[in-house]
């Protein structure tokens, strides 16, 4: 059925990921750690901006980085969304797609039922951004990886040696090795490289400061190894 799909696609770009514009209803009062931290780190931290319950801003490389955290812009999310986005000006023709199973299994399941519910004559106005990437993009692996990633991830990708120069050893290493409480391997989570831009995308509390800090030590490793790897 994808194979299908991947025809349909194949002469269109991969839209980008948008931001939520609702305003979130999180206390400003309870965010004194996440500022706290931010300080700690020499990042910018603003409550109630642009939309979000509060954003980050930083730099890697010499490029700026943001992260939020605000109301879900996908229906799978619950709860709150952190969204990471860095222009790092990379190779734009390189395309990694990492999420983890349980979240590339539903988008699948949506996707079949759109294509069996006789909707594939107009699929390119239906279908979510995140189930074109399942049709555009084929699933790589390879054996360095430790068997438990290829477990709890999938990586999809235009080219498999993309793919192995991103995602490397420690930055692996990092995504399992969540801090305790630990999501659990079903919460949405997605790292995207995609026309020079990396984006992070993962159901988050806005008062659950491990797990952001933990998921912005993966977006900005994950910015490193890219302009290390395809930097222009």
């Amino acid at each position: 059925m994808f194979d299908k799909l991947r025809k349909a696609f194949a002469r269109d770009g991969v839209p980008e990921a948008p931001t939520s514009s609702t305003a979130p209803s999180t206390d400003i009062g309870a965010l004194g750690p996440v500022s706290e931290w931010a300080a700690t780190q020499g990042l910018t931290f603003s409550g109630r901006v642009g939309g979000a319950s509060f954003s980050l801003k930083g730099t890697v490389g010499g490029k700026v980085w943001r992260m939020e955290v605000g109301r879900p812009s996908r229906k799978y999310v619950q709860g709150e969304e952190l969204r990471g986005r860095a222009e790092l000006g990379t190779n734009p023709d390189v395309a990694v797609l990492l999420m983890n199973r349980p979240l590339k299994a539903m988008l699948e399941k949506q996707a079949y039922s759109l294509y069996t519910d006789g909707l594939q004559t107009s699929l390119n106005a239906t279908l979510p951004e995140e189930m074109r990437w399942l049709a555009v993009y084929e699933e790589v692996g390879w054996e360095s990886a430790p068997r438990l990633f290829w477990e709890r991830y999938s990586v999809l990708a235009a080219d498999r040696e993309h793919a192995l120069a991103w995602l490397d050893s420690a930055l692996i290493r990092q995504m399992l090795d969540w801090p305790d409480p630990a999501p659990a391997p079903t919460v949405p989570f997605m790292l995207m490289l995609l026309r020079g831009k990396c984006y992070l995308r993962m159901q988050q509390g806005a008062g659950d400061v491990p797990t952001l800090q933990h998921a912005s030590h993966i977006f900005t490793s994950a910015c490193e190894s890219a302009l290390g790897a395809f930097r222009q």
